[in-house]
């Protein structure tokens, strides 16, 4: 059998996009311009490429999509470069548990079934990401915290308003709320995120609640900078936030027993 051949190698500090030879700044770019179809929409497109910093940009694909509107796919080589060595992975500094050992961590850590409430909140009408989080049937394999001995799970489903999901946590006593945001249109997730922080701490629930949301361009980051404890976004399996929230329920009830016995 003829030997492999060996990938070339990468230069982690001048990383750029890749096509059909490594280093070539390939990449496609999809979009549409409020102008009407015609030659002159398309060199809009490649002029904007350029100003974009894009070298040889090309038009392969353009039609109309209503009058004054046109829709372009194209072609263009990016001059730029990132420093991968540079940049850390963005997530959690916890190692994921299975469902198993989720279990065993919070029978001998919590000692009780853990309360979440969750719903897609606002005018938000998408329910698949909350319920593959909370559901039994769960995603990919993988059960929803419906399926664990350790959660008590409440789903209120869809276009559920902040406040009448705070006002569910507060009457159950909840030790966690969900948010799936999935519609981001004009940055509605945003507006929608940070309402519901501002009930909570409103409702002086704050250092009681652990509050998380997901969607797609929902990331840890982004969910602390709006006062969340963590953010989840593609690739999240229940198992991820279900080991986030026993271990953060887990540090917060040692927390609190440290603090009552020093009192002491």
């Amino acid at each position: 059998m003829p030997e492999p051949v060996p990938r070339p190698a990468v230069d982690l500090t001048r990383v750029k996009p890749y096509a059909d030879q490594l280093g070539d700044g390939i990449m496609q770019l999809s979009f549409t311009l409020p102008v009407p179809y015609g030659i002159a929409a398309r060199r809009a497109a490649q002029e904007l490429a350029v100003k974009m910093g894009l070298e040889n940009p090309e038009v392969v694909h353009y039609q109309a999509l209503t009058d004054g509107y046109t829709y372009f796919m194209m072609f263009g080589e990016c001059t730029h470069t990132v420093d991968y060595t540079t940049l850390s992975d963005e997530g959690f500094d916890l190692e994921y548990m299975t469902e198993e050992e989720i279990e065993s961590f919070a029978r001998e850590h919590i000692g009780r079934a853990v309360v979440v409430v969750g719903a897609s909140t606002g005018t938000d009408t998408h329910s698949v990401g909350i319920d593959a989080m909370l559901n039994l049937k769960g995603f990919h394999g993988h059960h929803g915290l419906e399926g664990y001995k350790a959660f008590r799970t409440h789903n209120l489903g869809s276009q559920v308003p902040n406040s009448v999901l705070v006002a569910k946590a507060v009457e159950l006593g909840a030790d966690a709320i969900l948010v799936s945001q999935t519609v981001t249109q004009q940055n509605l997730h945003i507006a929608n995120l940070t309402e519901l922080v501002e009930i909570v701490e409103a409702e002086g629930r704050r250092k009681q609640l652990i509050l998380a949301c997901g969607g797609a361009r929902v990331s840890n980051e982004l969910a602390k900078e709006l006062g969340y404890d963590a953010g989840f976004s593609k690739g999240t399996y229940p198992h991820h936030v279900a080991s986030f929230i026993v271990r953060e329920l887990a540090a917060r009830m040692a927390s609190s027993r440290d603090g009552v016995a020093t009192a002491a």
